[in-house]
């Protein structure tokens, strides 16, 4: 008996969780979400051609990104994007959805990056989480973290 109240309080809370405005996950369905997910390819894209245009175009005034332990502003990234010793050679995206709120949206997905750095190849896998808000008639990145999963073998 005990066992089945609590499933029945469970399901009751997950149903009005989602009835209560909690985000929708519009992973493609929507105009916004086939934007943002088109954005973000644009920026896997502007990756190797070190698109600074692209990417001053895209991060927001204010932004702040983190990557593991390490964060740093807009102006810093932009470096670091445009000029850092890394040389992106592909860059693609896998497994996007779109958590939409309004005029802001969250993306998350995994950016797989191959290139060469200071310390030869690479071949990264970044769990990523980007936060855009529609702004001056367009959308623009405010925030964003990634985390760079252990290559196999580590």
């Amino acid at each position: 008996m005990r066992a089945s109240l609590v499933a029945v309080l469970i399901l009751s809370l997950g149903v009005a969780g989602s009835a209560a405005g909690a985000p929708k996950d519009r992973s493609t369905s929507s105009p916004t979400a086939r934007e943002l997910l088109r954005l973000e390819d644009e920026w896997a894209k502007g990756l190797p051609r070190r698109d600074g245009a692209l990417f001053h175009r895209l991060l927001a005034k204010g932004f702040v990104y983190t990557e593991n332990d390490q964060m740093m502003g807009r102006n810093a990234l932009l470096r670091a994007l445009t000029s850092g010793s890394d040389r992106v050679t592909d860059a693609r995206n896998e497994g996007m959805k779109v958590h939409s709120f309004g005029e802001t949206a969250v993306v998350t997905g995994w950016l797989v990056v191959r290139g060469t750095g200071a310390s030869g190849p690479f071949h990264r896998r970044y769990r990523f989480t980007d936060t855009w808000a529609r702004r001056d008639g367009g959308w623009q990145i405010v925030a964003a973290h990634d985390y760079i999963a252990p290559s196999p073998g580590r």
